[in-house]
């Protein structure tokens, strides 16, 4: 009999999903071009290269130090986060890295004792679970930019990161869906 720990397992599957997420980000930024990562699907709006300054900046600052510091670091420019830094694709792919290797490291080094500790954020006091919480509506509110963007730049040339239109049926046969009627139980 496998005993699960609430905590340890809250650890394990944000892990999972953060991982995912960002798996989601490089397999959209694999398809652009450079000039395509620079270019702003709208007027006003932010180029994926901005968002990922943006993704990195934040990252870095909530996820430094992030039992012992303030999540909004002094040494941070947020605002120079959403100006054009005119950085190459190598350069925006190390940034990419750097946040995503200090969140998802210092989400692993956490243990279910950690969850309940008192962090802050810009001075406000929040509860680990919540912390992870937030970062788990915004970085993926940010990934999903990324991929809308990449789909308007792309066209009929963007290839799926998810079940294609209309194959839905297909998937769940080839991958053994079952059916919810036929399940034990029912």
């Amino acid at each position: 009999m496998t005993v699960y720990s609430l905590g340890a397992t809250y650890l394990q599957t944000a892990i999972k999903r953060m991982r995912y997420y960002k798996q989601l980000g490089d397999r959209s930024m694999e398809q652009l071009t450079d000039e395509q990562l620079h270019q702003q699907p709208a007027e006003g709006s932010n180029s994926i290269a901005t968002i990922i300054q943006h993704m990195a900046g934040n990252m870095l600052s909530r996820w430094t130090d992030f039992l012992t510091t303030d999540g909004e670091k002094e040494w941070r420019q947020r605002d120079a986060e959403f100006e054009e830094q005119h950085l190459s694709r190598v350069q925006l792919t190390d940034l990419w890295e750097q946040g995503w290797n200090c969140f998802i490291g210092a989400l692993e080094s956490l243990t279910e004792n950690d969850l309940l500790k008192t962090i802050y954020i810009r001075k406000e006091p929040l509860i680990v679970i919540d912390a992870i919480n937030r970062q788990l509506a915004h970085y993926p509110s940010h990934v999903g930019q990324i991929m809308y963007a990449g789909k308007i730049f792309k066209g009929r040339d963007w290839k799926s990161l998810s079940i294609e239109k209309g194959k839905s049926e297909d998937f769940n046969r080839a991958e053994g869906v079952k059916d919810p009627a036929n399940l034990p139980g029912r």
